[in-house]
């Protein structure tokens, strides 16, 4: 059974000076790279999402109407546009570890890195059962919304799901540690980079 890692919307606009960028969010790409040099053996795939909205519409919604304020609910400020710097990976993640792409958002509101396609088309679920991955790590930004829903997915998906809390970073504290509890309820478990949890492969 192989493992595989998830690392989630690790992009410019959700880092510090971005449209959306959260406190933390550079620490967290930093983090990632740091474990990935030190012990990426671990993974026997790793797979990122990237938000990829388009730049002629509202995206079905997500972005808040020209002269509307977003409410940060469910409409957004403009932010990951396709082709755009506030769309690429943060420069301390280490994009060349990555193994699948994975884009979402093409359109539509997206928030699950299920709801997204690798470069050739294909669904994280038919990706992973590829490559006989059953459990998943769980990194990124943002703690309270799209690796949450990852999360929730993969466990969805009938994967064993672990997230890292020590490489995410959340909107904020209080629906952080609420999401965190919801995930933890719904069967993820809650671990550290360094935790011999997350490097066993037993």
């Amino acid at each position: 059974m192989a493992r595989g890692l998830l690392i989630i919307d690790v992009q410019n606009d959700f880092t510090e000076g971005g449209a959306l960028g959260v406190a933390g969010g550079a620490a967290v790409a930093a983090g990632i790279t740091r474990m990935l040099a030190g012990s990426g053996d671990r993974y026997d795939l790793v797979v990122a999402s990237r938000d990829w909205h388009n730049a002629d519409d509202d995206n079905g919604g997500h972005f808040a109407a020209a002269g509307a304020e977003p409410d940060f609910v469910t409409t957004w400020p403009v932010h990951c546009v396709a082709g755009t710097s506030g769309a690429e990976y943060h420069p301390a993640l280490d994009a060349g570890r990555v193994d699948v792409h994975i884009r979402k958002g093409q359109g539509v509101p997206a928030y699950s890195i299920y709801e997204g396609t690798s470069d050739d088309g294909a669904g994280l679920s038919d990706v992973l059962d590829a490559a006989d991955v059953r459990e998943l790590d769980v990194v990124g930004i943002a703690t309270d919304y799209c690796v949450r829903a990852s999360a929730l997915d993969a466990l969805s998906d009938g994967r064993d799901v672990r997230v890292l809390v020590d490489l995410v970073a959340g909107v904020s504290s209080d629906s952080s540690e609420r999401a965190l509890e919801e995930l933890r309820a719904a069967g993820a478990k809650l671990a550290r980079s360094d935790d011999k949890l997350a490097r066993s492969d037993d």
